[in-house]
């Protein structure tokens, strides 16, 4: 399964808003950093904002801000926020023209490892995804990375 750019440029988005809440930070700044399109932020800044994640202000003295502290920001749901949909295998679609549907155990099976990446998202905040403060120790993975084609 792969997120959309989209959702990753968003919490990109918001990891960056979060390291500096003593400030609004600006689109350009943002993309700048992350050497992301400008209009593809303002599309994610809106997203976010409308789902209640950022504050926006126009104007001088504008910008964007966390609109709750990071601790209150599950990832899981700035992913269901930015995702179309989750639709990881056809049966899951609603123009569904596999003709195995009703025949075979993979729905269930996709739909449990579908609820378990997201209950872990959800176990998780922007909080927990942000950069550690200068000389603090590195994170240990639970689980290290699969490579591609790792079996």
């Amino acid at each position: 399964m792969r997120l959309a750019h989209m959702t990753d440029y968003a919490v990109r988005l918001l990891i960056y808003v979060a390291q500096h809440p003593e400030r609004r930070c600006h689109i350009a700044e943002v993309a700048a950093a992350y050497q992301i399109s400008e209009t593809h932020l303002m599309k994610i800044t809106h997203q976010l904002a409308l789902a209640g994640w950022l504050e926006t202000t126009r104007g001088k003295g504008g910008g964007i801000r966390l609109a709750r502290p990071p601790e209150q920001i599950r990832l899981g749901d700035v992913v269901r926020t930015m995702e179309p949909d989750f639709f990881i295998v056809e049966c899951f679609s609603t123009g569904n023209t596999c003709s195995l549907t009703g025949h075979c155990q993979l729905t269930g099976i996709m739909d449990g490892a579908l609820h378990r990446f997201m209950d872990h998202l959800d176990s998780h905040t922007l909080a927990d995804v942000l950069p550690p403060e200068p000389g603090a120790p590195r994170p240990v993975l639970l689980h290290p990375p699969v490579k591609a084609g790792a079996a």
